[in-house]
């Protein structure tokens, strides 16, 4: 039921709260927690009737812990709303510039520490307190006076509260590790802990010998000492003798704020303290008000957090699919988790061979990184926490689609099902052949192909060029209309203009990937000529090994594929290699480009892969390097360099005529 699952998430992250603030000794990562409170999130704005007053969604932080006097905010220290990727951090500027024209954001480093709030009497120091649930904390002054850098007297006799981090070098976390191996004590899992487990003795020399810093990043009430930008507040905290980063920046627009991340992204591992992301505010403080609170967080500021590169989440399921070449694999069904900016719900295992080697089972916490930054992959299971409950993994011996018995051949780890006439090969084989780069038929999701092949439209892949004979009926089908079905056979009918090496990938010969597409193509220019090519020719052709060449003509030995090629070739489909002209794209080619503003007909990923795929490189900072600068609408800083340099300049018009031209 819905409710005993968001109960389910509420318990599982009140127990994590707890034991990140106020025991310091954290069960789950920081990422695995971000994904259950987004999971929270979403269930409870769907189901309101079900939300819980004890809710993490309602609560910041954690408990104070018997021992410390309890101290109340009279501001709270609320925690930020978290991004985690360009489209989002996109996203957060649109909702502010619908309330605030034009803003401009002060980018700070997120210090990977414990907030604290520090207040001073006819300036003094006479409190130092955690945040705790952001509205009681903990009363640390003892040990905040011994952090050198935390000012004990101001230059001026102010009343004034000031907040900021309280953090551990990483030279004194090395250090005090070091000490606690010597002592046979457990060591301290990360510069945080180490810092909140020191700000929390009861005994100050303790925490003096931990060589605590701090930065301080925030002043409430700023407006009361004629203050009117958050940039100014922190000038005013560092003239009066705080502990400001060195590495703030106020930029004019989301394109100078994407190059701060990106920049620190690159440089993190430079600086001698850990961060773990980038805080974005809104500067002017009036806009701040405008733009107000939500029940937990600002609505002008948010937190950029770094992509994770390896995260842990529960293998909930492992489902097997077929392939189109009748290959069997193994895939986990994950717990939703963000990794490298973008959500994982499910990758492949690869093979019995992989899993059993692993002890991968079902209900682990599993391990997950992403190979070459792209593909993400179970490496490893947690064993230390698993409970007793989860299932060994079993090969499964029959194909779960058409339930024939499955094959393993002695040189190979996967196991295939053999029955040419089973449905999930013939539907795998179709979604490949229209995918985007084999005959990139645009329009046929992974779904509709499915949906087409139970109704019967599509059994086989020159089928797709038949459609337009039924599309009348298909107008009629649920969420199409006549301009859609249009565009699917306009789709369908450009598709025949491909070059051979796109049609060599797309017909799903064993072992003929889109590289070894093109250099079949490049190589016999003709599919007649690669047809009557003999296994002697093909090994001759540079990088065709002994394998692929017997796949080859394999694949030509059947009728029925022989049929198939023979029956595009009569519809009409190209089967010649069509050399690309270099005219065409020497606007590309060799050449580096920067987009900048907000492109209205094309999503700025898709312009870079275009960019890419014709020659060109792309980079996000104007230099007398940059070729060519493609403006979209407010465009920002970047426009104003490329002018000063005298860079190419282009319009959306003026790039999308490009690469149509190509």
């Amino acid at each position: 039921m819905i409710q005993d699952h968001i109960d389910e998430l509420i318990e599982i992250l009140n127990r994590a709260s707890y034991e990140y603030h106020t025991l310091d000794k954290p069960t789950m990562t920081d990422q695995e927690y971000d994904s259950y409170l987004r999971e929270l999130i979403n269930l409870e704005e769907k189901y309101p009737e079900f939300k819980r007053p004890d809710s993490p969604t309602v609560r910041v932080g954690g408990e104070v812990i018997e021992g410390f006097n309890k101290v109340t905010h009279e501001v709270p220290m609320l925690s930020l709303s978290n991004v985690f990727n360009e489209s989002e951090i996109i996203a957060f500027d649109e909702r502010v510039k619908k309330e605030v024209p034009n803003p401009k954001y002060v980018c700070e480093l997120k210090i990977d520490g414990l907030s604290v709030s520090l207040l001073y009497k006819n300036g003094k120091l006479v409190r130092g307190a955690t945040r705790g649930d952001g509205v009681t904390g903990e009363d640390i002054t003892h040990n905040v006076k011994t952090i050198k850098n935390i000012p004990l007297s101001l230059p001026e006799p102010l009343d004034i509260e000031i907040r900021g981090e309280i953090y551990m070098p990483k030279e004194s976390f090395l250090s005090l590790n070091e000490e606690r191996r010597r002592n046979g004590m457990d060591e301290f899992a990360n510069p945080r802990n180490a810092a909140a487990g020191s700000v929390r003795q009861l005994d100050s020399k303790i925490a003096a010998s931990r060589n605590l810093s701090s930065f301080l990043y925030h002043l409430p009430n700023a407006e009361q000492y004629e203050i009117h930008s958050h940039y100014e507040s922190l000038q005013f905290m560092r003239k009066l003798g705080f502990n400001v980063n060195p590495n703030i920046k106020k930029v004019d627009g989301i394109d100078e704020l994407l190059l701060y991340i990106e920049e620190w992204t690159k440089n993190r591992e430079t600086l001698p303290y850990e961060i773990d992301g980038i805080v974005i505010k809104v500067d002017d403080l009036s806009s701040q008000k405008k733009l107000g609170f939500t029940a937990k967080y600002p609505k002008w500021a948010t937190a950029y957090k770094f992509p994770a590169m390896e995260v842990y989440t529960k293998l909930r399921d492992i489902k097997f699919s077929v392939g189109r070449t009748g290959q069997v694999t193994p895939n986990a069904i994950l717990e939703p988790v963000i990794l490298a900016g973008s959500t994982i719900s499910k990758t492949t295992l690869h093979n019995e061979e992989y899993v059993i080697l692993r002890d991968i089972r079902i209900g682990d916490i599993v391990s997950i990184k992403k190979a070459g930054d792209v593909i993400p992959e179970v490496v490893g299971v947690l064993e230390e926490r698993r409970t007793g409950n989860e299932v060994p993994f079993e090969m499964i011996k029959n194909c779960p689609i058409c339930g024939s018995i499955l094959t393993k051949k002695e040189t190979e780890a996967a196991y295939y099902c053999k029955n040419p006439h089973c449905d999930a090969k013939k539907i795998e084989g179709l979604i490949h052949y229209a995918s985007r780069d084999a005959m990139n038929i645009e329009g046929f999701g992974d779904n509709i192909v499915e949906d087409f092949y139970n109704m019967g439209y599509l059994k086989s892949i020159s089928d797709y060029y038949y459609l337009y004979q039924y599309k009348e009926e298909l107008m009629e089908l649920e969420g199409f209309g006549n301009k859609s079905i249009q565009n699917l056979l306009d789709s369908i009918e450009a598709s025949k203009s491909n070059s051979l090496e796109r049609l060599l990938f797309a017909l799903g010969i064993r072992h003929v990937g889109k590289k070894t597409g093109k250099i079949l193509a490049d190589y016999f220019k003709t599919m007649d000529k690669l047809e009557k090519a003999t296994y002697e020719e093909l090994v001759e052709v540079h990088d065709i090994g002994e394998i692929i060449a017997e796949s080859i003509i394999n694949y030509f030995a059947l009728p029925q594929n022989v049929e198939l090629i023979n029956n595009l070739r009569k519809i009409g489909v190209n089967m010649s290699y069509m050399e690309k002209d270099i005219v065409e794209s020497a606007d590309f080619l060799g050449k580096t480009f920067v987009l900048t503003g907000t492109l209205e007909t094309i999503k700025r990923e898709e312009a870079k892969e275009m960019i890419e795929s014709l020659g060109g490189k792309t980079s996000s900072t104007v230099s007398s390097k940059t070729d060519v600068v493609v403006v979209g609408v407010n465009p920002g800083s970047k426009f104003d360099k490329a002018n000063e340099l005298g860079i190419t300049i282009w319009t959306e018009k003026d790039f999308i005529e490009k690469i149509e031209k190509r």
